[in-house]
């Protein structure tokens, strides 16, 4: 069966490679770009665990992994690492890209429901039930039993909502700097009023230290401010 992603760059990296993909997205309706570095440990027979790292405002997959350093780590640990990009691209709607914190690689990985994003603006769905099901399909050195999720600062707020949202989709969370309590926060008033509408009891659904109150068990997650 052929893969759904275009490979545009294999680059050799600590032992193990890094590849810059592209794939259309049925959730988002455009093109998404991303990069995933499997370790030199990584096999079908040995699949490795997959760390996704989500990164904040203005990002695209080649920031973190430009200034990051961190296949040098992952490398010996056996660690596989997935970089989503931070919204989809080329739609070009209405004031997408007039504000660094809003739009264009701003999209705070929810669903919108608000046009005219709400077509193409559905990051959350796009990260936890779409992209998944892809990369395991192509990438069979990946064990699907074993992925946490990362992030920093607006990569932190998602990554730190997503886990706790979908209990048991990852074995842990981290956060660094993250957007922890985006509803008293003029970064999540200006996004949640523009992707969810003003009802603040829908923001609540996106916001961290609000779902946190509710969550139930061990919640394994590390944050560093």
């Amino acid at each position: 069966m052929a893969s759904a992603f275009t490979t545009n760059a294999t680059i050799t990296s600590f032992g193990g490679r890094f590849l810059k993909l592209t794939h259309q997205s049925a959730t988002t309706g455009t093109p998404m770009n991303l990069t995933l570095y499997l370790p030199p440990s990584a096999s079908a027979a040995k699949p490795a665990p997959l760390l996704i790292y989500l990164s904040g405002l203005t990002c695209t997959p080649d920031n973190v992994t430009d200034k990051g350093f961190l296949h040098a780590h992952a490398s010996p640990l056996g660690l596989a690492l997935l970089y989503p990009d931070t919204s989809p691209r080329g739609l070009d709607l209405p004031g997408e890209h007039e504000s660094w914190d809003f739009g264009s690689a701003a999209s705070f990985y929810v669903d919108a429901t608000r046009e005219p994003w709400s077509a193409s603006y559905r990051m959350e769905s796009y990260l936890t039930k779409e992209l998944p099901g892809l990369v395991f399909g192509a990438f069979k050195e990946l064990d699907k039993t074993r992925v946490s999720i990362s992030g920093h600062s607006m990569g932190g707020h998602g990554a730190l909502t997503l886990h706790l949202k979908n209990p048991g989709l990852y074995k842990s969370v981290s956060a660094f700097a993250p957007i922890a309590n985006p509803v008293n926060c003029p970064w999540g008033e200006k996004a949640f009023s523009g992707y969810l509408g003003r009802d603040r009891e829908q923001w609540k659904k996106h916001d961290a230290t609000e779902l946190v109150k509710s969550w139930k068990g061990p919640l394994n997650a590390l944050i560093d401010v």
